[in-house]
């Protein structure tokens, strides 16, 4: 089968990044078989994608009229390039997306190599007991996106299978398979497997490819070379029930943000919807006030500012209410003779009007004045 997309990767190799040569990728596809029948959308991905390649001829290989084809790819020059060969694709690193589980019908799993790095706190981030690689970190994280019934392709380095991504290997899929990539530069192999609920570790099958796969990781013995023509029944890739409802990342693309500021222009736009209110004038009463609704207005505040007597006199006026309680104290004696306390606390509204005396000449000038 001949793929469908011409190599672009060598113009993005940097960061350590080295996409499936072109040999690997079309032998591991032809081992690739839709399902028969389907009820909903044939969706895949690939968590770690760089340019999109690998996972756009999955979608060909698979027939592209009735796939969704996802990426996560971390490279900003990469994941525009994703983007035009894929349906969805997220710029920005997996541990930072929110994707809906058992999802997708293959995982396309290509992840970067080598291993985790101390932050500042002197954590990992991994909660694995064995050697702490980037492999098993993103395994952690992807295996869960892959519906049971799914198609795992695994490509890794194979000095990276320890005890524990074995022992994770063999208890999470079923018809595991194990071949060495055609390019042997970087040493990897493609693993196969179908996902299942947890097995049996006791099984003599479980046991013979657990052993093979260690026996592979610590280099006494060496995979087959991936074969030409695939020589058995093709690993089928069931249907998910639904696309996936969560599928973005949790932080923001610093481009996206830019973008929708650009748009919508922030905030500026409704500062009249929210704050214009404080700036309309207030329409003046129908008649006049009567000292009562006069005392009300000052105490809510809706009345402030300078308010001049006829005398001369100038006030600067402000009203507010506040909230107190009042306690409120009762004693019952019991038939035993003692006395019982209770405390009774009331809220109670109380209006302030504040004035600030500016009358010029006045014995109280400059003072404020407080009616409670």
């Amino acid at each position: 089968m001949a793929l469908m997309f011409p190599r672009l990767a060598r113009n993005f190799v940097k960061n350590g990044y080295f996409p499936t040569d072109e040999p690997t990728l079309e032998r591991a596809l032809a081992a690739l078989a839709p399902a028969e029948s389907s009820n909903g959308p044939l969706c895949i991905i690939d968590p770690c994608a760089g340019e999109g390649v690998a996972i756009a001829e999955a979608a060909h290989a698979l027939g592209r009229e009735q796939v969704q084809a996802f990426a996560v790819e971390y490279e900003a020059e990469r994941a525009r390039h994703a983007r035009q060969l894929v349906d969805r694709c997220i710029h920005g690193d997996l541990m930072d997306t929110l994707i809906s589980r058992q999802s997708f019908g293959l995982l396309w799993l290509n992840p970067p190599y080598g291993d985790l790095t101390k932050d500042a706190n002197g954590n990992v981030g991994y909660q694995g007991q064995g050697r702490a690689r980037l492999e098993k970190l993103f395994y952690q994280k992807a295996l869960p996106l892959l519906q049971y019934g799914g198609v795992l392709i695994y490509i890794v380095p194979h000095y990276v299978l320890d005890a524990e991504l074995v022992g994770w290997l063999t208890r999470h899929f079923a018809d595991l398979r194990i071949y060495r990539a055609v390019e042997a530069q970087f040493k990897q192999v493609v693993i196969f497997g179908r996902r299942v609920r947890q097995r049996d570790q006791a099984s003599d099958s479980v046991k013979a490819m657990r052993a093979l796969l260690l026996q592979i990781g610590q280099g006494d013995a060496e995979a087959e070379e991936l074969p030409v023509e695939w020589p058995f029944l093709p690993y089928t890739v069931p249907a998910s029930p639904a696309e996936p409802e969560h599928f973005y990342r949790v932080t923001m693309e610093p481009e996206q943000f830019a973008e929708e500021v650009g748009r919508l222009q922030g905030l500026w736009p409704t500062l009249d919807t929210h704050l214009g209110a404080a700036q309309q004038s207030l329409r003046p009463p129908a008649r006049a006030l009567s000292h009562w609704h006069l005392a009300l207005a000052l105490a809510a505040g809706a009345i402030s500012g300078v308010v001049k007597s006829k005398t001369g006199r100038v006030l600067v006026v402000k009203g507010d209410t506040h909230k107190e309680k009042t306690l409120q104290t009762e004693y019952t004696e019991r038939d035993d003779g003692s006395v019982a306390e209770t405390r009774i606390l009331t809220d109670k509204f109380v209006p302030v009007i504040r004035a600030w005396d500016m009358t010029p000449g006045s014995p109280t000038c400059g003072e404020v004045l407080t009616i409670r």
